[in-house]
């Protein structure tokens, strides 16, 4: 018997720790705070001792410290929560994996990477690392998951008709996240969360990651210029002049300091680009997108409220791209899939790439609005045609045109799919 909470929702990510349980001697469950690490891995651990608990004046963290060995024993799977409060444990975690040479023996939560000092070993080959993020749309229920994502590439999309959601209904979902813990909650109590996260975030985490105390002014001019840029290819010195642009300076080397802080907290999930030509000499983008792992911390560092996104349609359609990729790169990855965007130096550009393990790879656009199909659509055979018209380029296999306010799933005259992004899963 495991130790699930009687009220555990099932993850996506639940079948991919099970089988790297099979495979590897531990695996590490990593990921921003409250995103359901800790439930998710007691679902698969027979034992548990919580390192950053704080009962007994911080027991369990110096016994891990006096000797970490005193804190592997137990059954197995055996998990340690938030190992990086003692990052020696990751060195003791490989030994014990190569002295018992059984799979499955451990599983790693954690919330924040800490420093290389005192983590002697990458763990290669013994440990798994897997990334977990805030709840789908699907994992929420939320979503009718009448479409398979990975189903899109090999079988014809049936045609039907599925409930419309208004757009007050998608600006409270991306309000309200997927935080797990505040699933339950009604909206007005769920909107407050992501804005309490941050504020934890500015006056404790980012002090506590590696003991250096940085100016909660600054952080907080960065945080609502990321948001600011979410879902675009910002270069560090655009946001560096946005942030000018504000009463203070922070200045470009702060920035990346401040920048790679919030990527060991998992905070950012930044979209990478993608080449479909391997060796032509067409110039692609390098820049990634960017995001917040969940769109509602860039509602949050913004101070959007639901009647300033109504207003601002345009701020909104960056926010939900946000959301309905949030999900595809979850989606994508319980398959193996990668999630990508497109950009060249013509300006040719694609919200989404959705690449497979066997190559193929699809071209999304993501629309809020139903009339803006029939432009997208057209955009995506454009660019499909100028690829098959290059020979060293990897055309697309399947077009398709996610919509927020879209009741209709069916295949347009020209090929290209019409997908509710009600109705995704993977």
């Amino acid at each position: 018997m495991t130790l699930t909470k009687p009220d555990y929702r099932p993850r996506l990510i639940d079948t991919m720790i099970h089988q790297h349980l099979q495979t590897f001697g531990a695996v590490c469950a990593e990921g921003p705070k409250w995103c359901g690490k800790t439930w998710t891995s007691l679902h698969h651990a027979n034992s548990v001792i919580y390192i950053g608990s704080p009962e007994n004046h911080f027991q369990n963290r110096a016994l891990a410290e006096m000797s970490p060995d005193l804190v592997l024993t137990g059954e197995v799977p055996r998990l340690l929560d938030e190992w990086q409060e003692v990052p020696s444990l990751w060195d003791a975690v490989r030994h014990s994996v190569d002295q018992q040479t059984e799979k499955g023996q451990f599983i790693l939560t954690g919330s924040a990477t800490p420093n290389h000092k005192g983590v002697l070993h990458s763990g290669a080959g013994r440990i798994s690392r897997l990334k977990m993020r805030t709840m789908s749309l699907v994992e929420s229920g939320h979503t009718t998951g009448q479409v398979s994502l990975r189903a899109l590439f090999d079988e014809p999309l049936q045609p039907y008709v599925t409930e419309l959601v208004s757009l007050d209904r998608w600006i409270e979902l991306t309000i309200r996240g997927g935080w797990p813990g505040s699933i339950d909650l009604d909206f007005l109590q769920a909107r407050t969360v992501p804005g309490a996260y941050l504020q934890t975030l500015i006056e404790d985490d980012m002090n506590r990651v590696d003991g250096v105390s940085r100016n909660r002014r600054k952080v907080e001019m960065l945080l609502k210029s990321l948001a600011r840029n979410e879902s675009t290819i910002a270069t560090n010195r655009t946001i560096n002049k946005d942030i000018d642009d504000e009463e203070d300076s922070v200045g470009l080397r702060t920035i990346v300091e401040y920048l790679d802080v919030l990527d060991r907290l998992f905070l950012l999930e930044n979209q990478p680009a993608f080449n479909p030509n391997l060796r032509s000499s067409v110039r692609v983008g390098k820049s990634p997108k960017r995001h917040f792992v969940d769109p509602s911390l860039a509602v949050a560092a913004m101070g959007a409220t639901p009647d300033m996104l109504r207003n601002d349609l345009r701020t909104f359609g960056f926010l939900f791209e946000a959301l309905v990729e949030r999900d595809l790169r979850t989606y994508a990855e319980t398959w193996g899939g990668k999630l990508f965007h497109y950009r060249d130096a013509s300006d040719r550009e694609i919200d989404a790439v959705v690449e497979l393990p066997d190559g193929r790879w699809g071209a999304f656009e993501i629309k809020l609005g139903g009339n803006q199909v029939d432009q997208a659509a057209e955009k995506l055979v454009a660019l499909k045609k100028w690829m098959e018209a290059d020979p060293q380029a990897r055309p697309p296999a399947i077009l398709g045109v996610i919509c927020g306010i879209q009741n209709v799933a069916m295949t347009r005259p020209d090929g290209v799919l019409v997908i509710p992004a009600s109705t995704l899963c993977p």
